[in-house]
């Protein structure tokens, strides 16, 4: 699936009247009302018609949650990652002959792993946080 590719320019485009203060506060404001910082940006591109945070304000949306300290404490891929392993073990406690499934639960915790440690190797994630089955729906919640 080919993405498009972002304009060489990084400047705004000269039809959009948002100022950066306006447009930090709307992002503040989306961020308390629990959206993710992806859902922010679709939110911001479809109903606000803000094509690229970063060329308004000079920086991305999660750097900005993070000054404003509403940043997620998981990052939001693990995040979905482990939402996607507790609903396939779910599915698997029901059906379970579904041999597919549970290989495919094996490849999504190996991927929850390989993240956790390139986030705690990158001071994203504390150095005790281990995945684990039995606690993640607590950290999903």
């Amino acid at each position: 699936m080919a993405a498009p590719a972002l304009p060489y320019r990084r400047t705004p485009p000269t039809w959009l009247k948002t100022t950066p203060e306006e447009l930090v506060e709307h992002i503040c404001k989306l961020a308390r009302k629990g959206l993710t910082p992806s859902q922010i940006g679709v939110t911001l591109r479809d109903s606000h018609g803000i094509p690229q945070v970063k060329s308004v304000t000079g920086n991305k949306i999660l750097r900005i949650l993070k000054t404003e300290g509403l940043a997620p404490t998981i990052p939001e891929d693990l995040f979905h990652m482990i939402k996607k392993a507790i609903s396939l073990r779910k599915h698997l406690e029901v059906n379970r002959k579904d041999r597919d499934g549970k290989y495919h639960l094996i490849l999504i915790e190996s991927r929850i792993h390989r993240l956790a440690r390139y986030y705690r190797l990158k001071q994203q994630l504390a150095p005790t946080f281990k995945y684990e089955a039995s606690t993640a729906s607590t950290l999903v919640a």
